[in-house]
């Protein structure tokens, strides 16, 4: 580890200089990206070369290669350089009809189908600068209480690697910033015409040919989990890795699929389903967006916070709701 001498040689327009280059690929390119003279650049590269004692950039007829030594150092490199722009951009104030910047979102495939769209119309309106990286989260289950199954996730939050995210979770620890959005259950969704349209019972639902979304193609989800405590099973005939590829296999199929209510309410039209009560006692779960109290120090995130849950929810408080520790 470099002490606080060795990190003072390192300053940040060096790990610029070398992103850029790792980019390009080019000397010329990357010294005219950068508005520097190609001396500034190959200078900026031979204090790197001493820091990491590394070549770090072979020379070639076309450019540049880098080294090994330099593909390993390009993840962190770009991690670094990724939160002090985040850093830099929470000091100055925060306009979002202005800001340029890019905030990470995680949620669940259900749940961003159902505010992505709203929110990607309040950006154009509100924030045409402004950039998301939305990342797709799946709870970790295996040997895990349900209260554990999104702890991944709100480590991300605390390591700031996701400004927030929207989650089916219980109340939280006081470190984080969090507003319930809405209580969300599951109905029967199948296409329009269906013989179980007018109604689903049980034995009709249980012997119906059925679809179920699974990133990894697994044949049991957490309906197969409800349905086993009354002692039922069902078909499951097909998997598909998506929701949103499971609507438009419902709108040209006989399968019938069980699904997150506000997703079907959000899309039934567009794919022409209609939804039935679940024809079993179904407990609602509770789904909220989520950002460390320290990322909300942030302006921009808070921002975004806000606007996300005004996308899902119109009718929410204003001011996101602090928990006791858990």
């Amino acid at each position: 580890m470099l002490n606080p001498a060795q990190l003072a040689r390192v300053d940040v327009t060096l790990l610029v200089v070398f992103s850029t280059v790792l980019e390009e690929r080019q000397v010329l390119r990357a010294a005219d990206k950068l508005n520097l003279t190609p001396s500034a650049v190959s200078h900026g590269l031979r204090r790197l070369r001493r820091i990491f004692h590394d070549p770090l950039f072979l020379k070639t007829p076309n450019g540049v290669k880098p080294t090994e030594r330099a593909l390993a150092l390009a993840g962190p490199v770009t991690e670094l350089l990724s939160r002090l722009d985040a850093i830099v951009s929470a000091a100055a104030p925060f306009d979002a009809s202005t800001a340029r910047r890019s905030f990470t979102i995680g949620a669940p495939d259900a749940l961003a189908a159902v505010f992505l769209g709203s929110l990607l119309k309040a950006l154009a309106r509100e924030g045409p600068g402004i950039d998301i990286r939305l990342l797709q989260l799946m709870p970790q289950r295996q040997g895990k209480a349900s209260s554990q199954a999104w702890q991944g996730t709100l480590s991300e939050l605390d390591s700031h690697r996701l400004d927030l995210a929207v989650l089916p979770v219980g109340p939280l620890p006081s470190r984080y910033a969090e507003r319930l959005l809405f209580e969300e259950d599951f109905v029967v969704a199948m296409r329009k015409g269906h013989r179980m349209a007018r109604k689903v019972t049980l034995a009709a639902y249980l012997a119906a040919p059925q679809l179920l979304v699974s990133a990894i193609g697994d044949a049991l989800g957490i309906v197969d989990i409800r349905l086993a405590e009354r002692g039922h099973t069902r078909r499951v005939a097909l998997t598909v890795p998506n929701f949103m590829m499971a609507l438009a296999q419902l709108a040209e199929s006989d399968f019938i699929a069980t699904l997150p209510r506000h997703l079907v309410e959000r899309h039934a039209a567009r794919f022409d389903l209609v939804m039935r009560p679940v024809p079993f006692p179904w407990t609602p779960d509770p789904v909220r967006v989520v950002a460390s109290q320290a990322a909300m120090a942030d302006a921009g995130v808070a921002w975004l916070f806000e606007t996300v849950a005004r996308c899902i929810n119109p009718t929410t408080p204003t001011t996101p709701k602090r928990r006791v520790p858990a």
